[in-house]
């Protein structure tokens, strides 16, 4: 007969016994996992952090692009515009007379010398052409250049010795105008050469020397160039179409 024995733990048959002994054993290693189990929590914090750093850069990225947009408005905008306001007001008129102030203009370059003077009978045409033809002049060609008289201004005003007004071109000028006013006071405006970058004429108005003896050059535009250096046909008056003659042709037998 085998005996079964069982105490303190312990169990068997007979001679054989298995004994338990320790038996909280598998409740104690039970935790393992458990604590094994917050490693995928605290890695899964990885990606947050990540996510942190890149709204970091942006954030860094954006207000950097605020800052330069700041400053490119504020140089551009508001400090450009009080030097471009300076800058016009530095702008000095070149003459101070009226258009129905003139009664008549002499231009003179070295190709051609045209005298013009207001026609004292008709507004059609407004002036008239006195030398080297008396004919009528073109209208629109002579108040181009009137406008130019009496809007134009000086963009800088330099201060030279008399004996250097060759570097401007003013010794040899491209163009001397000569403005009569119906009060007999009269003007001249000397056109030199263009500046460095061609964006200006150097010329002189009514040329004086000053006490220290330098004298002024302006910069003005080069359109008072273009509305000067014309040939006689375009200070003509345009022939109208309807009075232009057909050439004759000859009778054939």
């Amino acid at each position: 007969m085998r005996n079964w024995v069982m105490g303190n733990g312990e169990w068997g048959m007979g001679n054989s016994k298995k004994v338990i002994t320790n038996h909280q054993s598998p409740i104690t290693n039970y935790q393992s996992p458990i604590t094994n189990y917050q490693l995928p929590i605290t890695n899964y914090q990885l990606p947050i952090t990540n996510y942190q750093s890149s709204m970091t850069k942006k954030t860094l990225i954006l207000v950097l692009l605020a800052l330069g947009l700041g400053s490119f408005v504020y140089f551009h905008e508001i400090r450009g515009a009080t030097q471009r306001e300076e800058a016009r007001e530095n702008q000095q008129q070149v003459f101070s007379f009226t258009q129905d102030d003139v009664q008549a203009i002499t231009v003179k370059t070295p190709k051609l010398t045209v005298s013009l003077s207001r026609n004292p009978q008709s507004d059609n045409p407004k002036w008239l052409l006195k030398s080297p033809v008396s004919e009528p002049a073109n209208d629109a060609i002579v108040s181009y250049l009137m406008d130019l008289l009496v809007k134009g201004k000086s963009d800088r005003t330099l201060s030279t010795p008399a004996n250097q007004i060759a570097e401007f071109g003013l010794d040899q000028p491209q163009a001397t105008i000569n403005i009569n006013l119906k009060n007999q006071k009269t003007h001249q405006l000397i056109l030199g050469k263009p500046d460095f970058n061609g964006r200006f004429i150097y010329a002189q108005a009514d040329p004086s020397n000053q006490p220290n003896g330098n004298v002024n050059v302006l910069l003005v535009s080069t359109d008072f160039a273009n509305a000067v250096n014309r040939e006689l046909s375009e200070w003509k008056q345009p022939v109208a179409l309807d009075k232009i003659e057909p050439p004759s042709t000859p009778n054939t037998p």
